[in-house]
């Protein structure tokens, strides 16, 4: 009996040693493929590669691409390992350029596999690649063109002005109060009109049935958490385990809520300036293209993809996933871009100033209301705007898949398909080369005489060439309302509740803070108020 056990222990050890010497060389040779290419690259750690805290922690990726793109300084890639596939991290803004424009042919995915048919709103622009996202892609132009956006600006100027009323309530002048969470509320109300063709009113009722599933979305949790990690490192991996981010109470309550306002609009000849009108129209096929050369650009620049031989067809699951992605992107990005503007401009009263002299003199030229062309006017809050997404991007970091073998322009390197891009957003807007004392917040970085002295690649709070995000304009239009909202009459200042400087959060898809963002709101109308 004993003699057996040992000879069933022998044979227990002897299979544990065969699988760690396996375990060992797969990890050896997998972790030898820059190496061999001759390609700077730093030393990782089974079986994680250069992402350990990401998959042990649920920490964003993008901190530690951000943290690869410093320790690579003199190069201009740089070889990392997600768990044991290889990784191409830019640091050069040329080759940045040649994946985003120049061979944008050969890095149209974004890296990332959906299964629609497991979860319809998943079938976003966002999400999509190769045919199906250039037929969405060209689809969906006409949707943003200027007199579109133009048809949905009195909605963005409700909101502001429902925001304007919210600070005048006497319990909000004067005190210290978590902007994020109001801002949020201004987001959600434009979003839920224009993308959904609902009257919300969450800044008068913060616990809205829309505002409530919208919650839904971003409350971390684990699955969450794993399933965005996977994203980024194991693509592949969720397709084979049919996940999703979103669950599947929050998908079968916006395709329903979706379904019926189509529905209800068709059978009762409703029509409004939103962007789902705009869809219905697209679904219809009765969309009026007033600007084809936004859609002639978009063409050319996509001819390299393969043109798809089955008719797209915009079915009521098509448009649902634009309207989620419409609310999600939205939403989350502008509340946190216009949060981190009014917390610089707290601890920059002189800036702060300026911008409110201007924002003033140009709404007394317009009889003192926000109109489409006076915001265009206002060059400093562009500046304002820009030096906040370039401090704080809410995508630190962008993935690009090569979907065919290509070699690099002007370097050694032949990139392999399957192999990932990874782009450091965070790390080159923080890059001293390009920003000097890049922590410092300086409006003046973006005046004209400085953009020429830094490469265009260097600025990419929202992509670059055809995949760049086709919302850019709308989303930088409701940040302008909203921060003109609050400065035309307000003023905020730090108080013993902000956080200086901001403790981010590790974790969180888009760019945040820990325990949110808390100012002081002055009425500066209100000589009580005043220091």
């Amino acid at each position: 009996m004993l003699g057996a056990l040992d000879s069933w222990l022998l044979q227990l050890g002897a299979v544990i040693c065969v699988v760690l010497a396996a375990w060992y060389l797969y990890f050896k040779i997998s972790y030898s493929y820059w190496e061999k290419r001759g390609i700077p690259t730093l030393k990782p750690k089974a079986p994680f590669g250069n992402f350990r805290d990401s998959i042990l922690l649920g920490r964003n990726p993008g901190f530690e691409i951000t943290e690869l793109y410093k320790a690579f300084d003199g190069h201009r890639v740089g070889g990392v390992y997600r768990l044991s596939g290889p990784s191409l991290l830019l640091r050069d803004t040329e080759i940045i350029k040649d994946i985003l424009v120049k061979d944008f042919d050969h890095f149209f995915s974004r890296g990332r596999v959906v299964d629609e048919k497991y979860e319809p709103l998943d079938g976003h622009l966002f999400a999509l690649s190769g045919t199906k996202w250039r037929n969405l892609r060209v689809k969906l132009t006409p949707v943003f063109t200027t007199l579109k956006i133009k048809m949905m600006f009195g909605t963005v100027i409700e909101c502001g002005k429902e925001l304007e009323h919210f600070l005048q309530e006497p319990a909000n002048n004067g005190e210290t109060i978590e902007v994020k969470d109001i801002l949020a509320r201004y987001s959600t109300d434009i979003i839920a009109s224009c993308a959904f063709g609902i009257q919300c009113n969450c800044l008068k009722n913060p616990d809205a049935e829309f505002r409530n599933w919208g919650r839904k979305v971003f409350e971390p949790h684990f699955r969450q958490r794993l399933t965005s990690i996977l994203n980024i490192l194991y693509p592949s991996l969720v397709y084979t385990l049919k996940v999703s981010l979103i669950p599947k109470e929050v998908s079968n309550y916006f395709r329903k809520m979706v379904k019926e306002t189509v529905e209800y609009r068709e059978k009762n000849n409703v029509e409004r300036n939103d962007f789902m009108q705009l869809m219905i129209q697209l679904k219809n096929k009765t969309l009026n293209v007033a600007e084809e050369e936004d859609v002639k650009t978009l063409q050319k620049e996509t001819d390299g993809l393969k043109s798809s031989n089955t008719p797209f067809e915009v079915t009521m699951d098509v448009i649902a996933a634009q309207a989620f992605v419409f609310f999600v992107a939205g939403f989350e990005t502008s509340s946190t871009t216009m949060t981190f503007c009014l917390y610089e401009l707290a601890l920059n009263p002189d800036i702060q100033e300026r911008l409110r002299s201007e924002i003033n003199t140009v709404l007394e030229k317009h009889g003192g209301n926000i109109t489409y062309e006076s915001i265009f006017e206002m060059a400093y809050l562009d500046k304002v705007v820009n030096e906040t997404l370039r401090k704080y991007p809410p995508l630190i970091s962008l993935t690009r898949d090569c979907t065919k073998s290509i070699k690099l322009r002007g370097t050694d390197v032949t990139l392999e398909k399957g192999v990932q891009v990874l782009l450091p957003v965070l790390g080159l807007h923080h890059d001293p080369k390009y920003y000097p004392d890049p922590e410092r917040f300086d409006p003046e970085r973006f005046s004209e005489e400085e953009k020429k002295k830094r490469p265009p690649f260097s600025f990419l709070p929202f992509g670059e060439g055809p995949r760049i995000c086709i919302g850019m304009r709308f989303g930088l239009l409701q940040t302008k309302v909203g921060i003109i909202s609050f400065l035309a009459n307000y003023e905020v200042r730090v108080s013993e509740r902000t956080t200086v400087p901001p403790v981010l959060d590790q974790r969180t898809f888009i760019l945040s803070t820990v325990g949110g963002m808390w100012l002081k709101i002055v009425n500066r109308h209100n000589k009580s108020n005043s220091i």
